[in-house]
């Protein structure tokens, strides 16, 4: 009798852990399901940070830029559009300040120049977004067009103190070219980013960006220029995806 009275609390004992097992594994499959349902949507959000920006490359004599870096920023939009699981094409438009500073001596003074260039960009990346913890990875690639929108050289020295407008133009010719900045409107590059979204889609990303066409424009008259001027640069982002 006290045997058979063991065994029927047993098998209560095994029903109540399968029952509980099985509302585990439901709850575990419904919030899966939610979170592939949420993640199979299109999502916008925006993004802002700074940029540390540099413009690398060769003088007219072939002689590399001695150029320091620029503290800049971006900001704008994003949006991540689903193309398989865990993979987004992320498109976006942002504005975003680039240039360089550089310091020489000039007829025995030191002269330091400021080149700012605000562009218009837009980022085309392939994002890899797998599940880590609980929040999400970030890795990225993708190519940036950018048409710039304003910018201007800053010159000072010993007793002087002069800010010129740039001016944007494929080609010049040298005679034109005396006391006017010219550089070419349009930018072209390649993106590289890392980062981590956390569970409230608030993001920190690091950006790399490598220039690939000359924003320097070609002198008509002049067959040997060796000018080659590319923006190159890193960043610092925080975004909000809604």
């Amino acid at each position: 009798m006290h045997q058979k009275l063991d065994l029927t609390k047993k098998n209560k004992m095994k029903r109540r852990i399968s029952l509980i097992i099985g509302m585990a594994l439901c709850t575990i499959i419904s919030q899966a399901q939610q979170k592939t349902y949420q993640s199979n949507k299109t999502s916008f959000g925006l993004r802002a940070g700074v940029n540390f920006q540099n413009i690398n490359g060769k003088d007219e004599m072939g002689d590399k830029l001695n150029n320091d870096f620029l503290i800049g920023y971006n900001i704008g939009f994003t949006a991540e559009i689903p193309v398989a699981p865990e993979f987004y094409f992320q498109p976006g438009v942002l504005f975003t300040t680039k240039g360089a500073k550089n310091e020489e001596i000039i007829l025995g003074q030191p002269v330091s120049s400021r080149i700012k260039i605000s562009y218009i960009e837009i980022p085309l990346n392939f994002l890899y977004k797998p599940l880590l913890g609980n929040g999400h990875l970030l890795l990225g690639v993708g190519p940036y067009v950018a048409v710039a929108v304003g910018g201007n050289v800053k010159y000072e020295g010993s007793g002087f103190n002069e800010t010129q407008d740039i001016k944007f133009q494929n080609s010049v010719k040298t005679t034109d070219a005396d006391n006017v900045f010219y550089l070419k409107r349009m930018d072209a590059g390649a993106n590289l980013l890392a980062g981590y979204e956390f569970p409230n889609r608030v993001s920190l990303q690091l950006n790399t960006q490598l220039g690939l066409v000359k924003i320097n424009p070609e002198y008509e008259d002049v067959s040997d220029d060796k000018t080659s001027a590319k923006n190159t640069g890193f960043g610092f982002s925080l975004g909000y995806r809604f």
